[in-house]
């Protein structure tokens, strides 16, 4: 691993100013483990029972992630979720069924897929709270949620629908 260099020379009176260097690494310094963030965290008081909100990913395909076919997982409730609800309307209406992946997840059911949306949020960031909030798109490559806001994923989906790799073939 690199470290950051810097020299620098104390100038008196007499001398004239020398520069001053400063090496950045090649890679970028590694982050301080989580368990060290985690002992700043103050909980809440005991008296507050209302859950934090869940953190808001706002990714966006076409901004750090490529429009690729079969790339992206699209998770949402089987419940009457509002946005779920549209968000899966709009994916059945776009045509991205051939290339966008869709698990439904049923409470109660299908532990396989709530695992694997688990480890997207926790693939997402060191600061994820255990909360699992879809709708959620995911990058089948990075292992983790691209967005989970309905507004951003609908506008994603519009997106790769007229996009050339993820139209079907005539």
């Amino acid at each position: 691993m690199s470290q950051t260099h810097v020299q620098t020379h104390v100038q008196t009176p007499a001398q004239t100013p020398a520069p001053t260097h400063v090496q950045t690494p090649a890679q970028p310094l590694a982050q301080p483990p989580v368990q060290a963030r985690s002992q700043t965290h103050v909980p809440a008081p005991a008296r507050s029972l209302a859950p934090a909100p869940a953190a808001v990913l706002r990714g966006r395909i076409g901004t750090g992630f490529s429009p690729e076919p079969h790339r992206y997982r699209l998770y949402v409730a089987a419940d009457d979720c509002p946005s779920c609800l549209g968000v899966t309307a709009a994916f059945a209406d776009l045509g991205l069924r051939d290339t966008v992946a869709l698990t439904v997840l049923r409470p109660g059911s299908d532990p396989a897929g709530h695992d694997a949306l688990r480890r997207a949020y926790e693939a997402a960031g060191h600061d994820h709270d255990g909360t699992l909030t879809v709708p959620a798109l995911c990058d089948g490559w990075s292992g983790r949620v691209v967005s989970n806001h309905a507004p951003d994923i609908l506008e994603d989906l519009r997106r790769l629908s007229v996009h050339p790799a993820f139209r079907p073939a005539p």
